[in-house]
């Protein structure tokens, strides 16, 4: 198969194009990460999981990627709804909801960033080229707001620096928010400040005393605008000009909008040349938030309902993430499945690459028609739907070969799983996170019993005495043991707590 063009939705333009990079081959792609004053959730998650994908999806037509996912970790205020924001700093709001668990905000940053880690390890998501983190990057925040005053896009108050919106004649080109009462609709008045030309101006610098974290500025002491840090670590690390920015949907307007604005007014250059957007996530039908209890963390589906953390990344993927995604605890346990399937289909190509048969390959030719199939449906805007579909019509391949696989089509199996997992990353883990798979034995689990009742379940099938199998399979059930019968013998796992 010839390489496909790989084409994704350009917010800017509304419409599916080619993704083109500045340097053939080399995609520079920068996608906003987290604020870290909590644990993130799954709606985080299915925003990175989209850039994880585009990462993988360019990978796999031979691109190099230098991908940048930042931390936020001072700025960030609670009203982030509007392009100058007020309320707390988001960091000094945790520390003080935390009570006495952290000594300082700084702690505070640093266990949530730990955490953060730890959850895209587990899902699977493959490591930027840096993670930098905006309180190590104020120098360059700082530089940036001089150009700005300089370009007279951007004018000092005694409350801070602010960027003057109609000193910029784009401003709101990313969002649709052009004119004069788009603008004033889009936006409300937060920050108190007589000396602010424009109710859309946001603050590039903010000084405030009372703020625990600061920095020493031209404009006396302070901390950065939540905007201009983005803008100043992508420039950083990619270029005044990079090919892909991405986040989710929330982040459009006034985050993205004002990161261009910044950006391009200090340059004088296009800051992206495609941006990309994730829609939001529900979960059962309904928005996530704490009063309906269902603002759900990885650890909240794996640790505590027992998930396969593989299984929450097939699920958080498993529609286009231009669209609202319904996360259900069915999708939950569907993916559970799915995942446990293409465990299975490794271990039975594993199994028989130790004492290979002989035989011709009967699958390689079909299996690498599955792949480049799953390839293509990436390349058109990510369809994952197809590719995952066409990956599960590979294990159905492997499968119908059975224990009488030959070497040279285990081989080909092999292939396809591990070129499927360089794709999707629904396989197994690569990157260096231990698996966990599916039904975990668990500490409270009687293995010895439950692996008794499963062999006497199998003589009672063998004697086709089928009441007593499905009494003993009904049995198991109630103990949260769910029984699977594949070709290769009866397995068993413990049932997520859905």
């Amino acid at each position: 198969m010839s390489k496909p063009v790989f084409r994704l939705h350009d917010t800017m333009s509304r419409e599916v194009k080619p993704l083109k990079t500045l340097e053939p081959d080399h995609l520079r792609f920068y996608c906003c990460g987290p604020t870290v004053y909590s644990y993130a959730h799954i709606v985080n998650f299915r925003s990175f999981l989209t850039a994880d994908l585009v990462v993988r999806t360019a990978e796999a037509l031979g691109w190099r990627v230098s991908f940048v996912n930042n931390i936020t970790d001072v700025g960030h205020l609670t009203q982030d709804d509007v392009a100058d924001t007020s309320g707390e700093d988001r960091m000094e709001k945790a520390l003080a909801r935390e009570g006495q668990r952290f000594a300082s905000v700084w702690d505070l940053a640093e266990h949530f960033i730990v955490a953060f880690k730890a959850d895209w390890q587990r899902l699977n998501l493959k490591e930027p080229l840096t993670r930098p983190r905006a309180t190590e990057h104020v120098a360059e925040q700082i530089r940036m707001i001089e150009g700005l005053i300089e370009n007279k896009h951007a004018y000092e108050t005694p409350s801070g620096v602010y960027y003057d919106v109609n000193s910029f004649k784009d401003y709101g080109k990313l969002s649709g928010n052009k004119d004069q009462e788009q603008l004033f609709r889009a936006v409300r008045e937060v920050v108190t400040d007589d000396n602010k030309r424009h109710p859309a101006d946001f603050a590039l610098w903010k000084k405030d005393p009372k703020h625990l974290m600061q920095w020493y500025s031209p404009w006396d002491w302070g901390f950065p605008g939540w905007h201009i840090e983005c803008s100043a670590m992508a420039r950083k690390y990619l270029g005044d000009t990079i090919d892909l920015h991405a986040g989710g949907e929330d982040n459009r307007f006034p985050h993205h909008e004002c990161e261009i604005a910044q950006s391009e007014g200090l340059t004088g250059k296009t800051f992206s040349n495609h941006w990309v957007h994730t829609a939001f996530l529900q979960v059962e039908g309904e928005k996530m938030s704490k009063r309906l209890g269902n603002l759900y963390t990885v650890g909240d589906l794996v640790d505590e309902k027992g998930a396969d953390a593989l299984a929450v990344r097939y699920a958080l993927i498993s529609g286009v993430y231009q669209k609202p995604l319904n996360f259900t605890m069915q999708t939950l346990e569907d993916a559970n499945r799915n995942v446990e399937r293409f465990r299975t289909c490794g271990a039975l190509v594993e199994k028989a690459l130790v004492s290979p048969r002989d035989g011709a390959d009967a699958i390689g030719a079909e299996l690498n028609d599955l792949y480049d199939a799953a390839l293509l449906a990436m390349c058109d805007n990510l369809n994952t739907s197809v590719a995952l579909a066409k990956a599960l019509e590979g294990t159905r391949v492997i499968m119908r070969e059975g224990e009488s696989i030959s070497g040279a089509s285990a081989q080909s199996g092999q292939k396809f799983l591990d070129r499927i997992n360089a794709l999707l990353g629904v396989v197994k883990h690569d990157n260096g996170y231990d698996d966990k798979p599916c039904g975990d034995k668990g500490a409270n689990v009687d293995e010895a019993m439950v692996q008794a009742k499963v062999d006497e379940r199998n003589e009672a099938k063998k004697s086709k005495d089928f009441k007593r199998s499905d009494a003993i399979r009904d049995e198991l059930a109630t103990m949260g043991i769910e029984l699977r019968d594949t070709p290769q013998g009866t397995t068993w796992h413990v049932k997520p707590r859905f």
